[in-house]
């Protein structure tokens, strides 16, 4: 993420006190936006403050979401969930030995101040991303597929290095070090989207903080946001390319961190889409408004090995062990989520990606039983775990998400670790979505509740998180055995039923070595005015488009 895809967030907006209605939405909600325009508005609820909209730094989906509204790259996924040209005028020219890609790009493609969209904007971008002093966690995506990318990153080569120029104006060219099965989209990230030099560097360090200092190639605009509000608003971009696509005038976003409150607005009509969290999804089975939707996002409790400067229990491996085996998924999916949401013994979602040769899902190739509740197992490990590390109790903090739904979870978390593990407590710190995400980066936490959804279609997308320094490992793992298959499975571009194994096995050696518990397989519940037609949910990359939504 979809990015780190972490816990979504929610927020207060004000109506708490109203009684949960028992009606639903008759679609006859507001159709003015926030700053009382008519025509087409989405009333629409986001699950957190917009981190960032500095498409460089952004590692989250609220992030993603809202740049995928705003901006666009060299591609755009459709909303079959396959890649249309974004910036594009023709799909590139490909050298013979299939490494120099050559993009020419729109000639109608500006930016929201009438400045054209250039080569150059797209050259200064991955620049920007690979230079070790800009810190971009996504730097990553291109490392080892872009030419230099890789000595760019590590500081050994200068960033104008970088296997990507300008020929003109409207002419990019790329030379990569391998064929990436899965480049499309890569192209289509937020990290990888044009930027105006021009435009950034005059903003400095105000760039990407508020809704004026972003500028946008994308279907929509944003407006309203100053960096930590709760309202904001997308509003349709007329200097867009296919702004003729564009059906809505306006999506009016709210932030709302009690349920009842967003679910109090959906049946007054004043909201368009809530999600719903556990104890609303039973309650309002039958309303004809309900719906869900299956997921590529998988929860896990992240077991961070070092902090500042010290190793902490979770080094060891059989206290990683007895955490990863103590808790009931099954009553966590059905007795807390109550929302479709499958419990997870693996690390790969279902239903993401395809064995080459024999078409199979990943799950069912590697299996789906690979780190499973155990309570005798989870005991006795710990128990030796405490032994190893000569302590007769252990106290670890859980960082998650300040909303209702993320304080149940670690509630219930909280409950299973210290009701089955003899010597452990948990405390638990819940903090808002943009700390929690400040927290992660700076390896600040014991064990955290965090999500990853798919950025683009191929397991190596959430392996590739632990390899030893990787830029969102943040728990100090490390295993060279793990680290080799990843660069193999990277590395490889012919023998696919070979990258397929490698991907097999090191999915096992990372669960065998408990670096992670595995939670979830996500699945969203909301409520949905039917008014609204053709919003895209995607299973990969952003998770929600706008481009071909209506309001009826």
């Amino acid at each position: 993420m979809k990015k780190q895809s972490l816990l979504k967030a929610t927020a207060i907006v004000g109506l708490s006190g109203l009684l949960l209605a028992a009606c639903g939405n008759n679609g006859g909600g507001n159709s003015g936006g926030a700053n009382g325009e008519g025509g087409k508005v989405l009333n629409w609820v986001e699950s957190a403050e917009i981190p960032t909209m500095d498409a460089t730094m952004a590692t989250d989906a609220v992030s993603f979401n809202a740049m995928e509204a705003v901006n666009e790259g060299l591609y755009r996924q459709t909303k079959d969930g396959e890649y249309e040209l974004g910036m594009l005028a023709e799909e590139p020219e490909i050298s013979e030995d299939g490494l120099t890609y050559t993009y020419k790009l729109k000639e109608d493609a500006v930016w929201s101040n009438g400045e054209p969209v250039t080569a150059d904007d797209f050259v200064y971008s991955w620049q920007r991303l690979t230079n070790p002093d800009t810190g971009a966690a996504y730097s990553y995506l291109i490392q080892g597929i872009v030419a230099n990318a890789d000595a760019v990153i590590k500081g050994e080569a200068e960033p104008s290095e970088l296997g990507v120029k300008a020929i003109d104006d409207k002419t990019l060219e790329v030379k990569y070090e391998k064929p990436v099965p899965y480049l499309k989209g890569l192209l289509a990230m937020a990290p990888l989207f044009p930027l105006n030099q021009e435009f950034v560097e005059e903003k400095g360090d105000s760039y990407g903080t508020s809704a004026e200092n972003v500028l946008y190639n994308g279907p929509f605009t944003l407006e309203g946001w100053d960096g930590t509000n709760l309202n904001w608003q997308l509003k349709k971009n007329d200097q867009y390319w296919d702004a003729d696509t564009v059906k809505l005038d306006a999506i009016d976003y709210q932030v709302i961190k009690e349920g009842s409150t967003a679910i109090n607005l959906f049946d007054s009509g004043e909201l368009d889409f809530t999600t719903l969290g556990s104890e609303y999804a039973q309650a309002r089975q039958d309303d004809p408004n309900r719906d869900s939707a299956p997921e590529s996002t998988l929860a896990y409790l992240k077991m961070n090995q070092e902090r500042n400067g010290k190793e902490t229990p979770l080094a060891n491996a059989k206290i990683r062990e007895g955490i990863a085996k103590a808790v009931d998924k099954e009553a966590y999916v059905n007795d807390v989520l109550k929302n479709g949401s499958q419990a997870a013994d693996y690390f790969v979602p279902k239903g993401l990606a395809k064995n080459p040769e024999t078409n199979a899902d990943f799950r069912e190739d590697n299996g789906e039983n690979l780190v499973s509740y155990n309570l005798e197992e989870a005991k006795a490990a710990f128990k030796e775990g405490l032994e190893e590390i000569g302590e007769d109790q252990i106290t670890l903090e859980l960082l998650t998400d300040d909303t209702e739904g993320a304080k149940r979870s670690a509630e219930f978390l909280q409950g299973q670790l210290t009701q089955n593990l003899d010597g452990l407590e948990v405390n638990i710190v819940a903090v808002p979505f943009k700390s929690r995400i400040a927290a992660d980066d700076k390896q600040d936490y014991d064990l955290q509740v965090a999500l990853w959804g798919a950025d683009y279609a191929d397991p190596i997308n959430y392996l590739e998180l632990f390899v030893t320094d990787g830029n969102n490992n943040n728990s100090s793992y490390s295993n060279p055995e793990y680290d080799a298959l990843i660069q193999s499975a990277a590395d490889e571009t012919e023998d696919l039923t070979g990258r397929w194994e490698d991907l097999q096995a090191a999915e096992k050696l990372l669960l065998d070595d408990y670096a992670i518990s595995p939670l979830y397989q996500r699945s969203q519940t909301y409520l949905e005015n039917p008014a609204v037609k053709n919003v895209v949910r995607n299973q990969v990359g952003a998770n929600t488009s706008f481009k071909w939504a209506d309001k009826e």
